[in-house]
């Protein structure tokens, strides 16, 4: 049989137009789709099968890394699992807890060393858990052991379940970082049978906002202890980016030795669980609050605390040790050293050394350096007679109001300020008695007699940073109310008072050079050509094989011997208080300018100046700085804010030793009578000192005549050489008209404008200039510890709340009395 093929002639007609729906190859094709279009459709394009195959295959690679994960601490072989213990009431006693949880069973073996640390370990799970325990209120010890623990055991108290401090310390934790949790609660079986479902329901509603799929358990009976055990053993471990990527260790022996040739500075000897990565001999190491340091040695230890015995006899060098020498490590016989390799070991230098000849960068003489130090006298201040030295360090001289001089901290609002205060201070005619003073009155102390309590209060509030607070409020409001705008000072000439400021035709377009008039900082610090590149290349490739032979893997118990560490340190270290080590990843001693993206706390009302004294916790260091603040925004240029704005987020620049993203940020602010306050939380932008922080000044005039699209405006300038000199700069109302100074009329400062409108008598004419601002190099890395946290709108210490406050703040579990 014949088939009929058609042949290349055939004619093709065309298609009908049905109107119904045509692939997306089609209407790319126009009509037939090709062989290959169709092919690669088919690779882009999965069927429902494929894409449920490929979503089973994303779950089981996540299930496995998080098993891995688990797998990799608590079990034979691995550190134990670090649990930090964190009181959130002043009632709840952390020893009791972890005493009766390492005793709930026979099966527990239990050991601790002189630094708290108690190490459990339960043959029945085969695991092995090291329990931290803090005391109530010390929050920076708090902080640094929850950078390093694998979970957090939050325990409330069954009266008043969390109190001021219990909320604050879980804030801070939550935008620090916060492992996997555990709520317990004791002594819910020694309130009555009917009342003991309903405290537990209200305390599980109290930390719901928090941890909504956590649930809360019990610590009244050894059943108890054994199933939170084992939920502490189990449960999925969160991965918190910056501490996986650097090594760790706790503490367990701390140690100093004095070096021979200085009185000053020693060895320091800490005892651990190395955790993370592998720790390099050769790499720097950083202590929380004190600064980065190198390793002169590192001695790796037996395990002192084996799930088993056995375990112990496997990892034993010889049979000499046993359970007794491991409670004074010191004396053990390491079983390998490292010592560190001069050509390879990573230097302290953190700063550039500048050459004075390069650039348009100058250099300080000897002369004046000798007479900026004679400058320097003591400054002596008048108080009221029966003053205190500490009640007289805090009162602060009328001089002393405004802060030291600075060219760039311009004080642009102290012409309307003073006179608000002008204003404040006007009474009537019949208070005059009590308004003049005279200088006898003054030396003598007057003591009102009242109550005990107003004494107490009075005694606790500190009447100097009330005052400033005040002045800090007024300045904000007035910033709020009319923002950037300054007065034009009569008695000195505009071209002189803003000669560091330029005119932009447009804020957003307009160049400005990144590298031009760079203050003398910025020759010490160091730059990356591409900071996202370089992070990349140290946060995600392997370590090289010479490296690794100076190193020592993670999960081995070491002890370091951290060199050149301040005798101070050890004088004022508490005994039981956590020491935290981290290991620094490269360049991450040197300085730079660093870059954060900051929110104010919700419930904080004071306001936040640029270039107030911080602390600052990024990422596993602390330190203090006086940041510059400004908008987050794109573009090239970005406004400075002058006060850290409520409702949006800002970036804080300032200078500081260098640290890769993504890393949290919590933002500290000291208080009188060494309490401290969370203003802020955030994350690490970026490294880059090519940020252009540009600041604004608003000049403002008004118009006297107006003629239909010109107008002689007045009050901007006050003569005529001034006008001249800022006449190319462009004109703007606050009703959108935009404009030009044509010509100065007389020599009193009025000019002739033209807009592109006709105006209203009751617009305003302003005229913005700009100028580049920078941060001071106020950075240190030594910071104290605080006695207590204070409350956004309370400056009492916690340790010295009054009895009646106590009764308000337990007015909502009168119910379970």
């Amino acid at each position: 049989m014949q088939i009929h093929r058609s042949g290349p002639l055939k004619q093709q007609n065309k298609a009908h137009k049905h109107g119904k729906h045509r692939s997306k190859g089609q209407r790319e094709e126009g009509g037939r789709v090709n062989v290959k279009v169709l092919s690669k459709k088919a690779v882009t394009v999965q069927r429902k099968n494929d894409r449920k195959h490929q979503a089973v295959q994303l779950r089981k690679k996540k299930r496995d890394e998080a098993i891995s994960r688990k797998r990799n601490v608590g079990v034979s072989g691995t550190p134990p699992h670090c649990c930090l213990v964190v009181p959130l009431h002043a009632e709840v006693s952390t020893s009791n807890i972890v005493e009766k949880i390492s005793s709930c069973t026979e099966s527990v073996a239990t050991s601790k060393t002189e630094s708290g640390i108690t190490h459990v370990s339960v043959q029945r799970f085969k695991q092995r858990v090291e329990f931290v325990t803090v005391k109530h209120g010390d929050l920076y010890s708090i902080l640094d052991v929850a950078k390093m623990a694998d979970s957090i055991m939050f325990v409330m108290s069954p009266d008043s379940g969390l109190d001021r401090f219990g909320e604050s310390c879980i804030s801070c934790l939550m935008g620090q970082g916060l492992p996997s949790v555990t709520l317990v609660v004791q002594g819910l079986k020694d309130l009555p049978p009917k009342k003991q479902k309903e405290v537990k329901k209200f305390l599980q509603k109290t930390v719901e906002k928090w941890f909504p799929d956590d649930k809360l358990h019990t610590l009244d009976s050894e059943q108890d202890c054994m199933l939170v055990l084992r939920h502490v053993t189990s449960q999925k471990l969160r991965n918190i980016h910056y501490r996986e990527n650097r090594p760790h260790l706790l503490s367990e022996h701390i140690q100093f030795e004095l070096n021979q040739d200085s009185e000053t500075e020693g060895t320091l000897k800490l005892t651990g669980y190395v955790r993370g990565q592998s720790m390099s001999v050769n790499r720097l190491v950083h202590i929380s609050g004190l600064g980065d340091f190198q390793l002169s040695q590192i001695d790796v230890l037996d395990d002192p605390h084996p799930l088993t015995k056995s375990d112990k006899h496997k990892h034993k060098a010889g049979d000499s040790q046993d359970y007794e020498m491991m409670e004074e490590p010191e004396k053990v016989t390491a079983m390998s050293v490292l010592k560190p390799d001069t050509s390879k070991l990573e230097s302290l230098e953190s700063e550039v050394v500048p050459d004075p000849m390069e650039g348009e960068q100058t250099w300080p003489t000897e002369e004046e350096l000798a007479e900026a130090e004679g400058k320097q006298e003591k400054v002596t201040r008048r108080v009221p007679k029966g003053t205190s030295d500490y009640q007289a360090f805090w009162i602060v001289d009328d001089e002393d109001e405004e802060g030291p001089a600075d060219d760039d901290d311009d004080d642009d609002n102290d012409a309307e300020m003073a006179a608000i205060d002008d204003d404040d201070d006007d009474v009537d005619d019949d208070d005059d008695e009590s308004v003049i003073l005279s200088e006898s009155e003054e030396e003598y102390e007057d003591v009102t007699v009242g109550e005990d309590k107003d004494q107490k209060y009075d005694e606790q509030m500190d009447l100097a940073e009330e005052q400033s607070v005040f002045a800090k409020l007024k300045q904000e409001r007035q910033h709020v109310m009319f923002p950037d705008e300054i007065d034009t000072p009569q008695d000195l000439p505009a071209r002189t008072r803003f000669q560091k400021y330029r005119g932009l035709k447009s804020f957003r377009s307009s160049p400005w050079d990144a590298k031009e008039n760079l203050p003398f900082d910025y020759a010490k610090i160091f730059q990356f050509n591409n900071f996202k590149r370089m992070t990349r290349k140290i946060l995600y490739n392997d370590i090289e094989e010479e490296e690794l032979d100076n190193s020592v893997l993670a999960w081995t118990y070491v002890r370091l011997h951290i060199a050149n560490v301040p005798k101070s340190f050890m004088d004022k270290h508490e005994t039981g208080a956590p020491v935290v080590v981290f290991g620094l990843l490269p360049h991450e001693q040197k300085m730079s300018v660093i870059n954060l993206v900051l929110r104010k706390s919700h419930d904080l009302c004071r306001p936040i100046k640029s270039k107030d004294k911080l602390i600052f916790h990024i990422g596993c260091r602390r330190f203090t700085a006086n940041p510059i603040f400004s908008q987050h925004t794109n573009g090239n240029k970005h406004k400075f804010e002058r006060f850290m704005p409520q409702d949006t987020a800002v970036v804080a620049t300032l200078f500081a030793p260098i640290s890769f993203p993504p890393a949290p940020v919590l933002v500290f602010q000291d208080r009188p009578f060494g309490e401290i306050e969370l203003v802020a939380k955030g994350s690490l932008l970026s490294v880059d000192p090519d940020r252009t922080v540009v600041k604004r000044a608003v000049l403002s005039g008004h118009p006297l005549k107006i003629h239909k699209k010109s107008c002689v405006v007045r009050y901007m300038f006050f003569n005529r050489e001034d006008i001249n000199w800022f006449k190319p700069v462009e004109l703007h109302t606050k009703w959108g008209r935009r404009g030009h100074i044509k010509e100065p009329l007389g020599t009193h400062g009025h000019m002739k404008c033209v807009f592109d409108g006709q105006l209203k008598s009751q617009d305003t004419i302003l005229m913005n200039l700009y100028k580049r601002v920078f941060p001071k190099w106020t950075y240190s890395p030594v910071v104290n510890r605080p006695t207590s946290i204070a409350r956004s709108s309370n400056y009492v210490s916690m340790e010295t709340i009054d009895e009646e406050d106590e009764e308000k703040e337990g007015a909502a579990f009168a119910m379970f009395d």
